[in-house]
């Protein structure tokens, strides 16, 4: 009989072969979903799907993409994002100081 907590889904259940030639069941955590983009929510591609163990372990270079909202954003939602910042900024370079003083007053 196995006990109470590998009677729920939670554990996924994986035949093996064990020394006698017997095979048994054998209870592993499942995989977490897979990460989504904040923005769209595309699955995001370069993110592991891996448990936190082996996150843990693993470099933090492999855990993410490493560009300017890696792992959060899509790459063409962090493209788009950075575009309108951009845009933002350069908006914001070509006003005078009494034009500058109304966008920092905040009601």
């Amino acid at each position: 009989m196995p006990r109470g907590m590998f009677k729920s889904r939670t554990f996924r259940r994986i035949k093996v072969k064990v020394p006698g030639n017997t095979v048994k069941l054998h209870y592993r955590r499942r995989k977490p979903s897979k990460a989504h983009c904040a923005s769209c929510g595309k699955v995001l591609s370069g993110v592991p799907r891996e448990l936190p163990l082996k996150m843990k372990n693993m470099a933090k270079t492999k855990k993410r993409p490493e560009r300017p909202y890696g792992g959060v954003l899509c790459s063409a939602c962090s493209r788009q994002l950075i575009k309108q910042k951009v845009r933002k900024i350069s908006d914001f370079s070509t006003l005078n100081k009494e034009d500058k003083a109304l966008f920092n007053t905040r009601a």
